[in-house]
């Protein structure tokens, strides 16, 4: 089983992964640097991933290493999680999480239902990439991650807080209150998750990384006060 770490340095986190006569794959262009006997093959995509492309944000390569040494990842101000996808379990990503994984776990594609996807503004092609099969996954986030186990319960978030889901949870949107009271309270349709299974949820970002979203979004003028 190939070794996935964390390495936190000067306030940027990055993905190293460690292989012994594996295979492991990563997201187009992830690499930052290789050591060992490693081959590198950005195998020619499918049909399957070139529809996946189009639909779920994702690049349609994703380059297989195979080989026995070690490969760093490209760093972020954001953060990585690690997962395991266990045979039999079906991971929900939300379109661009993906990052990396083990050989082993395949990757897909679902469809949401039309309409929670559209009012909570997925789009017209509200696709999702799928993991399965066995052995590790790395997901991006932009701060830490928990799992949050749901037992035939209902878990409502405001904004993309949810970053994956088991199956057994049900995804749909809905508003806190009456439209009246929504309205006057200031909070827009909420994502909600029902049922039992897992979730990845990411409450709040890394400071650097909500301090570089702050700086993208500037005005013209470059004043953070307005």
């Amino acid at each position: 089983m190939a070794d996935f770490t964390i390495r936190d340095i000067e306030g940027m986190r990055q993905v190293q992964i460690e292989i012994r006569d594996e295979t492991v794959r990563a997201r187009k262009g992830a690499m930052s640097n290789m050591r060992g006997k490693i081959k590198l093959t950005p195998r020619l995509p499918g049909g399957g991933d070139v529809i996946r492309a189009l639909f779920v944000r994702e690049p349609a390569i994703r380059p297989y290493y195979t080989g026995t040494g070690s490969i760093l990842l490209q760093p972020s101000h954001g953060g990585y999680h690690v997962l395991d996808v266990v045979e039999g379990d079906q991971w929900i990503l939300e379109p661009g999480v993906f990052w990396a994984c083990e050989g082993d776990v395949r990757l897909g594609m679902k469809k949401e239902r039309f309409w929670p996807s559209f009012w909570s503004g997925d789009g017209f092609f509200p696709w999702k990439t799928v993991l399965t099969g066995q052995g590790r996954a790395v997901i991006n986030a932009p701060g830490p991650v928990e799992t949050v186990d749901l037992e035939d319960e209902t878990l409502n978030v405001q904004g993309r807080l949810i970053l994956g889901r088991t199956s057994g949870l049900r995804f749909t949107a809905r508003r806190p209150s009456t439209f009246f009271r929504s309205m006057i309270s200031g909070q827009q349709l909420l994502r909600s998750y029902s049922g039992k299974g897992k979730a990845l949820v990411c409450w709040t970002p890394y400071w650097n990384e909500r301090l570089l979203k702050s700086l993208e979004s500037l005005d013209d003028d470059g004043s953070m006060f307005v």
